[in-house]
């Protein structure tokens, strides 16, 4: 029977006992295929799958509201280190605008989807990032939330999310990987930058991409209206400063909202056979909070009926949540929510237990403590 690697048994069974790679069996998992159908009417009766345009009005008016301030404020600030506060300011902004775009993506906030893809590639370009790219990534991972070898989120990079990958690293990423769970939030602070490169790579590919040029000018007015102030504006030093603060305050953003909620679930193996609702609930994280979490993580603390319903609007997840909750309950499905903090410990706790993996096999962990 094929098998599901599962390195957070504490998000299956809260009695099992802390953070380690084990492994379960399919049958451990029930197809609740006729459930999700079930759970799905009750949901669009009780009309929580309508659009909600005046609500994303008001956030995009917030959101603009705080671009003006922190721009008049960088204008009256002047030649002055005081500038790294609108640069960590605007990085906190630009994230906002990513929740927005990521919205839009889903069809979360108009009724036409053409209308919402057209949305979600302009507010994804003012964000720096390419569509294209984006949306493919992000497309596989909702099909397969931690499934190896087809979830783009747990694929190798600076850090590893599975042992495999973590006993093939060399050089460099072979140190970092070894202590990748305490490093992983400092090495956010170039996640802005890394998802600038990797979207440029995307675009400069030879593959037929839809929409290249318009996203290649968009992309191009967007490095006009950002960076060109900042270095007319500021001496060179304090114009890199700001950049700098600029992409790690957003990178590291962007991390702490995502990380939470996949990183130390369930992973699936590449030949494991999952209905849509258990492969859904059982990879996904919520986060406790209530309405500071959702303005914080723009929605995505409800990270479980996100993937149940991608199209929902932001504004019925709370409700959601209520009513999947209770049919998790019912269907003996665990429903995993942690508090912000908690989540970013278990985090941790399986970047390392996977970095353990690179770790030299004749190593001494006592000795190694006394080194």
């Amino acid at each position: 029977m094929t098998s599901i690697i599962s390195p957070t048994v504490a998000d299956l069974a809260p009695t099992l006992g802390p953070v380690r790679q084990t492994y379960a069996r399919e049958g451990d998992f029930p197809p609740l295929t006729r459930s999700y159908t079930v759970l799905a009417a009750m949901i669009r009766e009780g009309g929580l799958l309508r659009r909600t345009p005046w609500f994303y009005v008001l956030v995009a008016a917030a959101i603009a509201v705080g671009f003006a301030a922190t721009i008049t404020g960088a204008v009256l600030i002047g030649d002055s280190w005081f500038q790294l506060l609108p640069a960590a300011a605007l990085g906190i902004l630009f994230t906002q605008v990513a929740f927005l775009a990521h919205e839009a993506a889903h069809r979360q906030i108009l009724t036409a989807g053409p209308a919402n893809d057209r949305l979600a590639r302009v507010l994804i370009a003012i964000v720096g990032m390419s569509y294209a790219w984006w949306d493919s990534k992000h497309t596989r991972h909702h099909a397969n939330p931690n499934r190896a070898g087809k979830d783009p989120d747990i694929a190798l990079d600076t850090i590893s999310f599975l042992e495999d990958d973590a006993r093939t690293a060399t050089g460099l990423r072979r140190l970092i990987t070894r202590k990748q769970g305490w490093l992983f939030f400092p090495l956010l602070t170039l996640e802005g930058l890394n998802l600038h490169v990797h979207s440029v790579r995307h675009l400069a590919r030879r593959a037929p991409i839809a929409g290249r040029w318009t996203e290649i000018s968009l992309l191009a007015v967007r490095s006009v209206l950002v960076f060109g102030p900042i270095f007319l504006f500021l001496p060179l030093g304090k114009a890199f400063a700001f950049v700098g603060v600029m992409l790690a305050v957003f990178g590291v953003y962007m991390g702490a909202v995502f990380a939470p909620n996949h990183k130390g679930m369930p992973i699936i193996a590449p030949d494991a056979r999952l209905d849509f609702f258990s492969k859904q609930v059982r990879t996904s994280r919520n986060i406790r909070g209530g309405w500071w979490a959702t303005w914080l993580m723009g929605g995505l603390n409800y990270q479980i009926e996100h993937h149940l319903f991608p199209s929902m609007a932001r504004p019925y997840l709370s409700q959601t949540r209520t009513i999947v909750k209770a049919f998790c309950r019912t269907e003996g499905v665990p429903y995993t929510e942690t508090t912000l903090l908690q989540s970013y410990a278990r985090v941790i706790a399986y970047l390392n237990d996977v970095g353990l993996a690179a770790r030299d096999p004749f190593d001494c962990p006592v000795a190694a403590r006394y080194r």
